[in-house]
């Protein structure tokens, strides 16, 4: 057995700050809340608002707009984003494995514009040794598209009846564990679990949502405050930060058309999570199992907030782009879209679970993924390593966001950062350990950056500028206001402009192409293709 940990970071996707139980929701998480109860929560750690520049940024260190995945994997380039990752960065894969590391990967890529040949930026060819997972951002859990093994489509896996990509995902993970531990017992190990719970389609056990019947009947209004409640009391939010404002776009529960069918939704939901979760536990007791939990690594974390985005009916578009089949694989036709006719979970529905809910999954923020506003970019994220964490179940309330976790992983492997990779040079990781936060000491954490889409946001200490695009700056005191309800941007011009400034700098550095510039180009295409 090697003296250096393993490390497993696990991330699962389109999950808001507090559903799970150890940050104060409601959906069953014994497998999280025992690795947070021996271990330690972070508070205020952060993602980049959308799957694609997250998983980007989590594994090589970087900024996603310097890995070439500014928004999501579409080419829109020369104006925009290749939206495929590049040879300038480095996987924590290729790092680790020129460092004596075995890597492993199970779950979603979604860092490649093709998703039908095999491209220098797919898994096997970033770092990792085995890799069993699906290539493409969504899908059927019940049958997906893309599902590789190695660079294998196995496709014709998923249509076993007893298939459900959330257990794959799960069990794969678990089959890693235990093969290395016959194959290569004397090296650590690296392995990357990318799980789609709780993204759309709402598709869920029916075991696993009948544990939630009723739990939401109560509906969005009286569980933000339950819930914010429960948050207060464990610390991880500040009772003077206020409660959002329901969304705008919220009506009030009690004027809810359809009140079953959305409580449904959320059901469904948090059974995804609970799936997940079930998996997790599977990881651990093989990790104990062969000897290996006390020197594991483990973080978990998601790669945005709670996912306001509705789902039309439009069945076409969603199979064209290979997230979606229009029968089951017993022939049933797929009913596409958020139908108040039709309860979620089941492999013939294709449903979200709304903008009301999400506003619930980011308690007690506002905004969602997309935005860099709270609610799209704050995470939960636990570490669990009882070789080196003493201290379970505290809170570490330091700032920190994607690209630290490169940096962790370097401190604590003892791995060193390429200068040079692909016959290119390297950008210098981005990130700042975590490690002395495992000890509540200080990691001096720099100002943090954040851009998508031209929402965009910077952290300096307690002041965070933030905007809406294509809104003006705001200004928050996070130490007053996380939950920013109180914009102080009209009092603090000179703080304004000198963040707005450093903002400008980062974002000239790291390849940020503004939004407005973006936008004209894909207009000017429009036209050019209306013209012809």
């Amino acid at each position: 057995m090697s003296d250096r940990p393993n490390v497993i970071v696990i991330l699962n996707d389109d999950m808001g700050y507090s559903d799970i139980g150890c940050y104060g929701g409601e959906v069953q998480t014994p497998s999280l809340d025992a690795l947070a109860e021996s271990g330690v929560r972070f508070t205020q750690f952060f993602n980049t608002a959308r799957c694609s520049p997250s998983r980007a940024s989590l594994l090589t260190g970087l900024h996603p707009h310097q890995t070439g995945i500014g928004i999501l994997t579409e080419d829109t380039c020369p104006d925009g984003y290749p939206g495929d990752l590049n040879r300038r960065c480095v996987t924590t894969a290729e790092v680790l494995g020129a460092n004596g590391y075995a890597t492993y990967m199970s779950g979603k890529w979604h860092m490649s514009h093709e998703w039908i040949e095999v491209q220098d930026s797919w898994p096997m060819q970033r770092g990792f040794d085995k890799f069993y997972g699906t290539i493409a951002g969504a899908g059927s859990y019940y049958e997906p598209n893309t599902l590789m093994r190695g660079n294998e489509n196995i496709d014709h896996e998923a249509r076993e009846s007893d298939f459900f990509y959330t257990d794959a995902i799960s069990d794969n993970a678990v089959m890693f564990v235990n093969d290395h531990a016959v194959e290569r017992s004397g090296e650590p190990f690296f392995m990357y679990v990318a799980y789609t719970a709780p993204h759309w389609p709402l598709h869920a056990p029916e075991e696993d949502i009948a544990k939630y019947k009723g739990r939401f009947d109560d509906g969005w209004d009286k569980l933000r405050e339950q819930r914010l409640e429960r948050m207060v009391e464990m610390g991880i939010i500040d009772p003077a930060w206020k409660l959002t404002d329901r969304d705008a776009d919220a009506e009030p529960w009690d004027d809810v058309e359809h009140p079953e069918w959305q409580a449904s939704r959320m059901e469904a939901y948090a059974a995804q999570i609970d799936r997940m979760d079930q998996g997790i536990g599977r990881i651990v007791d093989a990790l104990k199992a062969n000897g290996q939990l006390d020197n594991t690594l483990i973080i978990f974390l998601a790669d945005n907030g709670g996912c306001a985005e509705g789902l039309g009916d439009n069945a076409e578009g969603f199979v064209s782009y290979r997230i979606a089949r229009m029968t089951t694989r017993d022939g049933r036709p797929v009913r596409f879209g958020n139908n108040p006719d039709v309860l979620p979970g089941g492999e013939d529905t294709y449903q979200s679970y709304g903008l009301p809910w999400a506003n619930l999954s980011n308690t007690p923020f506002r905004l969602y993924k997309h935005w860099a506003h709270e609610g799209g970019i704050a995470t939960p994220l636990i570490a669990h390593w009882p070789e080196r964490i003493k201290t379970g179940g505290e809170l570490r309330h330091q700032p920190g966001q994607l690209p630290d976790i490169m940096a962790t992983v370097l401190e604590a492997t003892g791995a060193a950062y390429p200068e040079r990779c692909h016959g290119n040079d390297i950008p210098p990781c981005e990130g700042t350990s975590l490690m002395p936060c495992f000890d509540n000491k200080p990691n001096n954490r720099g100002t943090m950056f954040w851009e998508h889409e031209g929402n965009a946001a910077a952290r300096a200490g307690k002041w965070k500028l933030v905007r809406n695009f294509p809104g003006d700056w705001e200004l928050y005191n996070m130490d007053a206001d996380r939950t920013e309800t109180d914009d102080l941007a009209a009092e603090e011009p000179d703080r304004v402009a000198a963040m707005k400034a450093e903002y400008e700098a980062w974002a000239a550095r790291c390849g940020v192409v503004p939004r407005e510039k973006f936008l004209e180009a894909q207009k000017r295409k429009r036209e050019e293709s209306e013209a012809e």
